[in-house]
């Protein structure tokens, strides 16, 4: 067996950083290294760097720059969405809404202020993945403060409809958090259009480096800081400044937001290939989430009667990346709790891969893969 070079097919866990990224972050390294709370020159340089970078996450979101809070990363972001609105509101009520589909940073979160007193609910799922819209209103009390459901999930890549869902808390007076983290780069965000009060962003997710985020926050909306220190991010986040990964998230979103229609397009294309070919050339294969209100690269496919952590390495032994579901919990021999949440039966449970596309892969590549797992398919038994 021949493998013509690593294909790397794992985007909805990370992705490289662009040249054109890295090479807008280099300086702040080594020659505008300075502390953006600093006075002097160098200190300045860095402080408008971030400032520019706030710029254009505002302007991918249609949103005002003051309304940017950065962070280290999502799962950071969604813990400051939540319990800086639970912390700030409890004087309102106690009461938080969520689903069961959520990312571990959302739901462990929700745990944790579950153990200091917050009422939580977790919304069921259809077999596609989507949100109980009803379930959601009849859960709604007057203790209710928060409303967090993601905007597309990172282990079946269904879309929510998530201009509803903040139309139905904004009747009543509810703030609106999505966990945008898969979205950003493959879902046109407009958080004024959308009724988004709160959004979570990671920079790694869309050609961006590791270890930085954002938080949105609509103005006008008060939460509470999480973690003591210094007064940077207007008072809300702590620590010195990552001023090289700020500027490659500002750089990042830029691109991302720009060939956005184009990127989907080209990977759609990919997806939907891939679709038809390995639904008629092997038998017994189940796609997972919604057909149409999906991400554009995503690619949940199970398996009946099949192990996918032997389906994972048989591919890795071919220089194929993939993952089991999210890389979050990877390792762990528990069942996905979204799969359980949309009810995939436990045929198809165990013998569930996920492949996410991006920029760099091709149609060839694609016909290797398949052709890689029909053989390996074959020889699971």
């Amino acid at each position: 067996m021949i493998i013509l070079k690593e294909i790397y097919l794992d985007h909805s866990a990370t992705t490289r950083v662009r040249k054109d990224v890295l090479n807008e972050m280099l300086p702040y390294f080594y020659e505008e290294y300075g502390n953006p709370s600093s006075l002097y020159g160098i200190g300045r340089e860095a402080k408008k760097a971030i400032e520019n970078a706030r710029c254009k996450v505002a302007n991918a979101l249609n949103c005002d720059k003051d309304e940017v809070y950065f962070t280290s990363c999502g799962s950071e972001s969604d813990n400051l969405a939540l319990k800086g609105i639970a912390y700030a509101n409890c004087n309102r009520g106690n009461h938080i809404i969520t689903s069961k589909i959520e990312h571990p940073a959302i739901l462990n979160a929700c745990k944790n202020l579950e153990k200091k007193g917050f009422r939580v609910t977790y919304l069921n799922c259809n077999e596609n993945g989507f949100v109980d819209l009803k379930q959601l209103e009849q859960a709604i009390t007057k203790e209710t403060i928060l409303i967090s459901v993601m905007t597309a999930n990172n282990e079946i890549g269904t879309i929510q409809n998530i201009k509803q869902i903040g139309e139905i808390a904004h009747k009543r007076n509810i703030i609106f958090h999505t966990d945008a983290v898969q979205a950003i780069g493959n879902v046109k965000i407009d958080v004024k259009n959308m009724n988004i009060d709160m959004l979570s962003l990671s920079a790694h997710k869309f050609y961006g480096p590791k270890g930085v985020g954002a938080l949105y926050v609509k103005n006008g909306i008060n939460f509470e800081r999480v973690q003591d220190g210094g007064h940077q991010e207007r008072n809300k986040r702590s620590g010195t400044e990552n001023v090289a990964g700020i500027v490659g998230l500002g750089k990042a979103i830029e691109i991302a937001d720009n060939r956005i229609y184009e990127y989907n397009r080209y990977l759609l294309n990919l997806r939907n290939y891939f679709i038809e070919k390995v639904t008629r050339k092997i038998e017994n294969v189940k796609i997972n989430g919604d057909l149409n209100r999906r991400l554009p690269g995503h690619i949940s496919i199970s398996f009946k009667d099949k192990d996918s952590q032997e389906i994972l390495l048989a591919l890795d032994k071919r220089g194929i990346c993939a993952s089991g579901g999210s890389a979050c919990s990877s390792g762990e021999n528990t069942p996905s709790h979204v799969l359980l949440a949309i009810g995939l039966p436990r045929e198809w449970l165990n013998g569930t891969i996920r492949l996410t596309l991006g920029e760099e892969n091709t149609r060839n590549e694609i016909d290797y893969v398949i052709n890689s797992l029909e053989t390996i398919i074959k020889n699971c038994d």
